[in-house]
């Protein structure tokens, strides 16, 4: 894959906040034409720098128990515990760390009940070693952008 240049740092930029935006409407915003913005973003999913497109819901229902899971695995990567999580709709981030831990999972459940069942399920995974559970009471500072 060839280095990221301005234009695709721009192109990401754009579609990070953007997913849904028209070829045309991102190609004037970059100064290309559309036909280079499309073949630069068709580059940029081939190479994996963007690997899918999602819409990316806010809380909904404040009822809701927000919760991080961090986890450590036996070893790294485990391609199984990251299927497993995009199983369930709870899990809203998975994000790989550097340290004593592997995984910091951001879930939302609609109860402690169902936050205990998911944690025994991910837990019980051949690849977990430890898996500790922090509830979220409140947040703070939420930035969106």
């Amino acid at each position: 894959m060839k280095e990221l240049d301005a234009k695709d740092r721009d192109i990401l930029g754009i579609l990070t906040k953007e997913a849904r935006i028209p070829m045309k409407a991102l190609a004037a915003r970059i100064g290309l034409s559309r036909s280079a913005t499309t073949e630069r973003v068709a580059m940029l999913e081939k190479s994996g720098v963007i690997r899918g497109y999602r819409a990316d819901i806010g809380q909904m229902d404040r009822g809701l128990v927000s919760a991080f899971l961090m986890v450590t695995l036996v070893s790294t990567p485990s391609m199984g515990v990251l299927d497993q999580l995009a199983r369930y709709s709870e899990v809203r981030r998975v994000s790989s760390v550097t340290g004593q831990l592997d995984l910091i999972v951001e879930v939302e459940v609609p109860s402690i009940d169902r936050l205990n069942t998911l944690r025994d399920i991910i837990a019980t995974h051949q690849s977990v070693q430890d898996l500790t559970t922090l509830i979220v009471l409140r947040r703070d500072i939420e930035r969106l952008e």
